[in-house]
């Protein structure tokens, strides 16, 4: 039976993405162009596995109207909607203004009742052996900061999970054995108390995620590009293809959707690491989440194959 692939995204959103010309501080402005797109990071793992052709379903809470356009978004992109609809609150609204680097505003989203969390537990206990679950993301102020760890105990062992978290949250799925772990370098080094500025700094302390349970580390440095630490004791590290950074948000999430698209294609890890790589590269150069061809397109740059 072929595997499922399964993403999490405890609290989801709607990011409204405008960009206004010429913006004054204290004074109303007019946008020039707008965008509403639903998002949270396991939603948008969702959304670059499907461009590579691989289905997956969409699992997570969403409340009240806005929780409504982000399932409606979910069948328009033809991914399944595992989501649970809470009675109360509403799926928080992102506001993004793409004309001022940096400057965005986030909800925080609705309470999640612990009978919600337990029916997403539930969830977990029908996975099967060689199935992906993909655990994205900040856990909500209304969860437990072990929340992963709770989902991943009620996880058959043979299933690949895959924790793109930070800090705490990151910290207590490790003694789990997570498939894979995505932190970018910041995280890393916030993790252990240190600054990380290039590949050879990360490597260390990649190997120090797998002495504390992580099977593979694959860390993404932006500009400085990624290294892996994989389970069979092998160390990987490439710098950015050339291209012209558009727009960063969702890149470490395409680099991990891509490393496991790649994964499960080939088991080989060579192959694995060059797909994350060109997976979040491509999102880099790109306005939105990256097409499978544009990522294609970029494997082939990277590995001149």
């Amino acid at each position: 039976m072929k595997q499922k692939i399964y993403t999490v995204t405890l609290n989801p959103s709607l990011d409204y993405t405008v960009t206004v010309d010429d913006f004054k501080l204290g004074y109303t402005n007019r946008t020039s162009s707008e965008m509403l797109t639903a998002g949270g990071k396991g939603i948008n793992v969702s959304t670059v596995l499907k461009n590579l052709g691989l289905e997956s379903t969409a699992l997570g809470f969403v409340a009240g109207f806005t929780g409504e356009e982000v399932k409606r978004q979910l069948a328009e992109r033809k991914i399944e909607d595992g989501l649970i609809l809470l009675e109360r609150g509403l799926t928080r609204i992102n506001f993004k203004l793409s004309s001022v680097e940096g400057t965005e505003v986030n909800g925080q989203g609705p309470s999640i009742p612990q009978e919600a969390f337990s029916r997403l537990c539930e969830r977990m206990q029908e996975l099967a052996a060689g199935d992906v679950l993909f655990l994205s993301g900040s856990i909500p102020h209304s969860l437990e900061k072990d929340s992963y760890r709770g989902l991943m105990e009620r996880t058959p062992q043979s299933v690949l999970v895959v924790v793109d978290a930070a800090g705490e949250q990151l910290k207590q799925a490790l003694p789990m054995h997570p498939f894979l772990v995505k932190p970018n370098c910041h995280e890393l080094g916030e993790l252990f108390g240190v600054t990380l500025t290039d590949r050879t700094s990360v490597i260390p302390y990649a190997r120090k995620l797998q002495e504390m349970g992580a099977c593979n580390v694959l860390v993404s440095l932006a500009g400085e590009g990624a290294v892996l630490a994989a389970a069979d004791g092998s160390v990987r590290e490439a710098p950015a293809p050339v291209g012209k950074l558009i727009n960063g948000v969702g890149a470490g999430d395409s680099m991990a959707a891509g490393f496991m698209a790649g994964w499960l294609e080939k088991q080989d890890y060579k192959y694995a690491f060059s797909m994350g790589l060109a997976a979040g590269s491509a999102t880099a150069f790109s306005e939105g989440l990256a097409d499978g061809e544009t990522i294609r397109a970029l494997y082939r740059n990277i590995t001149g194959m």
